[in-house]
């Protein structure tokens, strides 16, 4: 009934990583782009990225076990390390292996890309920045800290859905841009308490100290940066986020020096739902520089 009724306007596809399954868009066809979302978007969030890319590229965008139309299992190790484990089963099973991978990173999806990325830099081409991180940070804004506090937060997120609802208007420098369907689309996946474990596992697995699991595979992630240090590397930035707010894009200057950047002024954390059509056409742009 899910995938009958899906807001996602390309056909589905899914693949078995171990007993459970990825949902994945897989469109056009041509030189690769990887697209990958944060909590708690999914696919969703780059439809229109999708659907001018795929008419000069094969485009891939992954759903994280837990999220989207992926399954949702309740047992599971949702790790920064399981959702880097599963994209590479992904890429190995649908990408040939002497394919060049172009990388589209938001939110989580930082963290994750370039955790594949270090690990398989060869297959790297080109690395596309939203905003995210992939790399420690001590900073934590209070709405986050809120959600990971004990049953308080499995309650507002998984009780209330206020992290999915919340960030509609959080995530949005001009809320109001979003109508009635695109805020159904967003919340589509996350409509049971069930169906919400991978937002409130994502938010328990945020790396802040050393305690959490993840914390290990993140310093290992930072150290490693450097190894792509030369690939080509595009910034897009939305200046009103409260979350990964500039000092998350100087750092990331600081390690890219060499990346370009374009910061869009009148656009928060969902910076491509609300600067699309420039990134687009930015995007566009930077994918057909030649590659080194």
């Amino acid at each position: 009934m899910l995938r009958m009724s899906s807001p996602l306007p390309f056909p589905s596809r899914w693949l078995a990583a171990g007993p459970h399954r990825l949902h994945y868009v897989d469109e056009g066809s041509g030189e690769i782009v990887v697209m990958l979302h944060g909590n708690p978007t999914w696919s969703f969030y780059y439809r229109r990225l999708i659907d001018v890319l795929r008419r000069e590229y094969r485009v891939i965008a992954i759903d994280h076990m837990g999220m989207g139309l992926s399954d949702k299992p309740q047992a599971y190790p949702y790790t920064l390390q399981t959702h880097i484990d599963n994209l590479a089963v992904l890429l190995d099973n649908i990408v040939p292996a002497d394919a060049g991978i172009n990388l589209l990173c938001h939110d989580w999806g930082g963290a994750i890309g370039m955790g594949y990325a270090v690990d398989q830099p060869a297959r790297i081409h080109r690395l596309v920045i939203f905003n995210s991180a992939a790399f420690r940070s001590s900073r934590i804004p209070w709405r986050l800290r809120l959600a990971r506090w004990p049953f308080l937060g499995v309650l507002l997120i998984r009780g209330l859905n206020l992290f999915a609802r919340g960030a509609l208007c959080m995530a949005m420098a001009r809320p109001d841009r979003l109508d009635a369907e695109t805020r159904a689309g967003y919340l589509f996946p996350y409509d049971s308490w069930r169906t919400r474990v991978g937002i409130y596992r994502f938010v328990k697995d945020i790396p802040v100290h050393p305690r959490v699991p993840s914390y290990s595979v993140l310093q290992t992630i930072e150290e490693r940066l450097p190894h792509l240090a030369e690939k080509p590397m595009l910034i897009q930035w939305g200046a009103r986020d409260w979350c990964f707010d500039r000092e998350f894009l100087a750092e990331w200057q600081r390690r890219f020096p060499h990346a370009e950047v374009d910061v869009y002024q009148d656009a928060g954390h969902y910076v491509v739902e609300e600067a699309g059509e420039q990134i687009a056409a930015r995007l566009r742009r930077f994918l057909a520089t030649a590659w080194p």
